[in-house]
């Protein structure tokens, strides 16, 4: 990954806890490096195909300036995520330092700051419906999901239907995967899913059991989680050939992060033990 350097950048701002620092204000000093790909402007010499660095200079200088916070974690946060949304076709993260070189603190010190990395991340998210009008189940929800600044879909498969899973008798499930960037983190990511599930009329009566819709995170870059309330990977994917058939079809070189197999292989293996079994 390449990146664009911005350090040093002066503001001067009335961010603190203090009265005096919301008063008076002060200088506070940023560090922001861009992480990106740079080899389309560097075979072009097209300034449109990289951050303008003096727009950037620009942009930032006049938030910082603008906003009063108590906290530098809440400038860089906000900083850091707005950049992501400005140059979200460009930029992949951002590491970004706040330095507060006069802060009001009773001690011999050379400079205090706060030092942040955020990105957009990739995400599987698979969807599911088996009452009433799926397909428009499945399109009204990833509709809401894509409505959101902080997610972008780039990929939606074909939809297919499949026999249910977990062995409760029900209709046929129409189901399908996204493939989206995100600056949510998983937790977040998850809660927005449940508030769309349940704007859909989602009833959790009974596990595995009918649903208007469903959705949930398959995949998120590399992750492995695993607790009570959220786990990365999503559980028992080499036995659902409703998430490996339109993985496979968008990405079917994709590797599982446990298993270390791509989605393609993992159908194979899957409907080669299928065949299997039936004979």
């Amino acid at each position: 990954m390449d990146i664009i350097k911005i350090e040093g950048l002066k503001c001067f701002a009335y961010h603190g806890v203090y009265s005096e620092e919301n008063e008076k204000g002060q200088d506070f000093i940023l560090d922001i490096c861009l992480y990106l790909n740079l080899s389309k402007a560097g075979k072009t010499d097209n300034l449109k195909l990289t951050v303008d660095y003096g727009e950037l200079c620009e942009f930032a200088k006049k938030y910082v300036c603008e906003n009063r916070f108590d906290l530098l974690e809440t400038v860089v946060q906000n900083l850091s995520r707005l950049i992501l949304l400005r140059y979200d076709n460009l930029v992949n993260g951002v590491k970004m330092r706040m330095w507060k070189p006069n802060a009001p603190i009773a001690a011999n010190f050379k400079n205090v700051g706060v030092e942040i990395e955020r990105y957009w991340h990739d995400v599987f998210i698979g969807v599911g419906s088996n009452i009433g009008d799926r397909e428009q189940y499945l399109k009204k929800g990833l509709q809401l999901l894509n409505l959101r600044d902080d997610v972008k879909i780039k990929t939606v498969s074909t939809f297919i239907e499949t026999e249910p899973y977990g062995g409760v008798e029900m209709d046929p499930v129409l189901n399908g995967v996204a493939r989206i960037r995100t600056l949510l983190e998983p937790y977040e990511l998850l809660k927005i899913c449940n508030e769309i599930e349940n704007e859909l009329g989602r009833e959790r009566l009974v596990r595995w059991g009918p649903r208007t819709f469903d959705m949930d995170i398959l995949f998120y870059d590399k992750l492995i989680l695993e607790d009570k309330c959220l786990t990365i990977p999503h559980i028992d994917i080499k036995n659902r050939d409703f998430v490996l058939k339109p993985m496979t079809e968008i990405a079917p070189g994709f590797v599982h992060p446990i298993y270390n197999k791509t989605m393609k292989d993992m159908l194979v293996e899957f409907s080669g033990e299928k065949n299997i079994a039936s004979l």
